[in-house]
């Protein structure tokens, strides 16, 4: 009896004489995979019917993190609004009572690396990553998710370039100034107000820029020291007496409180860091995204980060609070040219950040006192 070779490509199988096709390198099979994670996902997710996240201050914030999730999936979001100061505490003392009330936070990232991830509060994210949209690298600024840790227990969601000179336009021109150093000129010693960097927020952020630029450093923060600066520890405050007219100068104030004051017709600039020599720090500010352990609504959790690491929520998020997000498919029109990162920024929020912040804290209580 003659012999016939039946020669067939990997894309084929014959069963009982019927030619199927089957996957072609696994990818069918991923794809059923990861569909079906979801759709189980999703199914006990509205069972549990609701999320308790932390996020920012601000009901523009709230609104964004919460609203188009809850229409989408109809589950509820119970949200606490903190700076980052009370998360400590707060989970610290549920959990000594032995209250484990939380799912996710969105936060700055030095509440994060420093304090939570220490105490052991927060889960890695990579686990819950289910959706291909959100996993591949080609939808992420710089070619991947940026994770600050190396637990990969935090993500960064959104980045942007800081405001860091700012001037009342009525006194100084803002063209007046190419390089922070134009700061030591001796015309606007005790002219300069700006945020206290002794403390968490704007002004420690801008300190730190300075710090790690190679070109200004330790020496740079000591001669400014020197041009008596005016440091205080209210946002508003701060930028009402720019704006007012009192100082010419502020460095280290808040943009969003900046911003919001402009709006309204008050003469206060944002020097464009691209005339700057030194440029400015990128940060994500309230873009840090993490995971809560023993959350007590897991899966509702795994649907949230999946839907806020998507190009449908980060635009919500980027629009709400100016920031840029990470996601290179999310558009940037609705923030100045200048506010988009640039790969050779200084980073103020990594680990290598944290280090020096260490070693920048006994420099300011050295030139600014205690």
């Amino acid at each position: 009896m003659k012999k016939h070779m039946t020669i067939l490509s990997l894309s084929h199988l014959i069963i009982f004489g019927v030619l199927l096709p089957v996957a072609v390198s696994g990818v069918a099979i991923a794809g059923q995979a990861w569909q079906e994670e979801w759709d189980r996902v999703l199914r006990l997710a509205k069972s549990e019917g609701k999320l308790a996240m932390i996020g920012p201050l601000g009901t523009d914030r709230r609104d964004a993190l919460t609203e188009a999730f809850q229409s989408k999936y109809g589950i509820t979001v119970e949200y606490h609004a903190d700076a980052g100061a009370g998360i400590l505490p707060r989970l610290s003392a549920e959990r000594k009572a032995g209250l484990y009330l939380w799912d996710v936070l969105v936060s700055g990232t030095s509440t994060v690396l420093e304090a939570l991830i220490p105490n052991k509060i927060v889960d890695p994210l990579e686990p819950t990553l289910i959706l291909p949209a959100v996993k591949e690298s080609k939808y992420w600024r710089g070619g991947g998710l940026e994770f600050l840790d190396p637990g990969r227990q935090l993500l960064v969601m959104t980045l942007l370039q800081r405001g860091t000179l700012y001037v009342n336009s009525n006194l100084v021109n803002p063209k007046e100034f190419s390089s922070y150093k134009d700061l030591l000129d001796p015309k606007w010693k005790g002219k300069i107000v700006g945020d206290d960097p002794r403390k968490s927020g704007t002004g420690q952020a801008t300190f730190l820029f300075f710090y790690r630029h190679p070109e200004m450093g330790a020496d740079f923060v000591r001669a400014l020291s020197r041009q008596s600066l005016t440091l205080l520890k209210n946002y508003a405050q701060e930028v009402d007496m720019l704006g007012q007219g009192r100082f010419p100068v502020g460095i280290g104030l808040s943009d969003s409180m900046t911003e919001e004051r402009t709006k309204r017709g008050v003469p206060i600039v944002i020097v464009d860091p691209r005339q700057i020599k030194e440029g400015t720090p990128t940060s994500p500010v309230s873009g840090g995204l993490s995971l809560v352990n023993r959350a007590p609504h897991p899966n509702a959790a795994k649907l949230y980060i999946n839907w806020l690491l998507s190009k449908e929520a980060q635009t919500i998020f980027a629009r709400a609070t100016g920031y840029i997000s990470n996601r290179v498919d999310v558009p940037t029109g609705h923030a100045p040219p200048w506010k988009i990162p640039q790969p050779d920024s200084i980073k103020i929020y990594d680990l290598a950040a944290q280090e020096a912040l260490h070693k920048l804290t006994p420099l300011l209580h050295e030139v600014f006192g205690r």
